[in-house]
């Protein structure tokens, strides 16, 4: 947000911002920025933005009701460890208190991992790492560097994409 009176810029603006090049991955628009930076441009003008957002879903593995119970427990064990060693400082019974904690904690964390399992009734039986994804990358540039940053860019061997393309 940007006041009129002194107040504070937001560092994801831009005054008047005008597309520079638009590329399929970051690394080209990345790749950009970096030989205009080379180029001692003032790269503060600059913003890439991307857009055209898809979600993408990597399926890690089949989810067992094994596999669940294994994991939490083990958060649970951790979780326990961590509470114990807090408990057994100011415990008399030091020890005992830490292992029955992790114990307790182990115990825990298989039983709401089995309750938390058996509530999806099968519906997502695997396991799977999902990441938002830019389809495209523009690259902006303040409307009073624009014309610089086009030469700068227009300098780099393959820097501008094929607009045909």
């Amino acid at each position: 947000m940007t006041s009129g009176t002194g107040g504070t810029t937001n560092p994801l603006t831009l005054q008047f911002p005008q597309s520079l090049a638009v590329y399929d991955d970051y690394a080209a628009a990345q790749k950009a920025v970096d030989h205009l930076s080379d180029q001692h441009f003032p790269v503060e003008a600059c913003m890439i933005v991307g857009t055209d957002l898809k979600r993408v879903e990597r399926i890690t593995g089949r989810l067992t009701t094994g596999k669940v119970a294994l994991a939490g427990a083990v958060s649970g064990l951790w979780l326990g460890a961590f509470v114990g060693l807090i408990f057994s400082v100011f415990s008399s019974e030091g020890l005992a208190t830490f292992f029955s904690t992790v114990l307790f904690g182990a115990l825990f964390g298989l039983v709401w991992a089995l309750v938390g399992y058996a509530f999806t009734r099968g519906r997502r039986d695997f396991t799977s790492v999902a990441q938002i994804v830019a389809t495209r990358y523009e690259v902006l540039v303040e409307h009073k560097h624009v014309q610089q940053a086009r030469e700068l860019l227009a300098q780099l061997p393959g820097g501008q994409p094929d607009p045909f393309a």
